[in-house]
């Protein structure tokens, strides 16, 4: 379930940002940060529901799942493969992301 909430996440601050991207680097239309600024908000709203008792372990682990949605957004949205090293960094990444999730705390 955690790990659906950071996906949300992830595609909620991808689009807002890309919005931003195509109305200053795209030349797009100023109405593109309408859907933007709704998706950045989607995003802060689903961080909030992972369940942890601090932000910042759960910024940290997002982290990870950020990395990896944006290659794949490099590629399904923007149409270019990722290379080996992109996606050998999204994995360290993931790595990263579960050992924070899924370690043991007292």
């Amino acid at each position: 379930m955690v790990y659906a909430i950071y996906i949300v996440a992830a595609l909620g601050e991808i689009a807002g940002c890309f919005a931003f991207w195509a109305w200053l680097r795209l030349g797009k239309s100023a109405l593109w940060l309408v859907p933007g600024m709704m998706s950045l908000a989607i995003f802060a709203w689903a961080l909030t529901l992972v369940p942890s008792d601090a932000a910042g372990r759960v910024y940290a682990a997002y982290g990870g799942i950020y990395i990896a949605a944006s290659i794949l957004w490099l590629w399904l949205a923007e149409n270019r493969m990722p290379d080996r090293w992109d996606l050998s960094g999204a994995a360290v990444c993931l790595a990263g992301t579960a050992i924070i999730l899924l370690g043991p705390r007292g």
